[in-house]
């Protein structure tokens, strides 16, 4: 084992060198089976002020309550469950309309510490999800996916 942590976890050998990935708008990650986009109340002031609204009316329209936890809402699309923030352009590429502000399980896709656990887990992710960027583009650094888990960077393409 390397002796980094991410978020707590301790990262493995299989990754030592660094994952490809880049992100191809395909916005699988942001669909599909009913979920949660966690966000913290940070998080939530900044989306709020994104929007031009209130913490209060951001809360009421887009958010929702699950176990005491705030999540972005969720709308039916033609592909599942879609962020309520989830934009498509006229070639079907995805965007986001809070780019700037999306919360943290956002900015770190697909660096999340369940999905490093091991290479077959990342492979059957890559896979399940479907994420076409993991596995190609260019080579992300362990410190650099360290600095995204830590939000120190947000170095990810993929915005509108």
């Amino acid at each position: 084992m390397v002796g980094a942590s991410v978020m707590g976890e301790v990262h493995s050998d299989w990754y030592k060198d660094g994952l490809r990935f880049e992100c191809t708008r395909c916005g699988n990650c942001c669909t599909g089976p009913p979920g949660a986009v966690w966000f913290t109340a940070s998080e939530g002031r900044e989306i709020a002020e994104v929007l031009g609204l209130s913490e209060a009316s951001f809360l009421k329209r887009y958010a929702r309550k699950i176990r005491g936890k705030w999540s972005l809402r969720e709308h039916k699309g033609p592909h599942g469950m879609d962020c309520v923030f989830l934009t498509r352009d006229a070639a079907g590429k995805a965007g986001c309309r809070i780019y700037a502000a999306r919360p943290s399980q956002c900015r770190t896709w697909p660096f999340w510490p369940e999905n490093l656990k091991s290479r077959q887990h990342w492979e059957a992710v890559k896979r399940e999800t479907p994420c076409p960027g993991m596995g190609q583009g260019p080579l992300i650094t362990v410190d650099s996916i360290l600095k995204r888990l830590h939000g120190e960077t947000d170095d990810c393409d993929g915005n509108t």
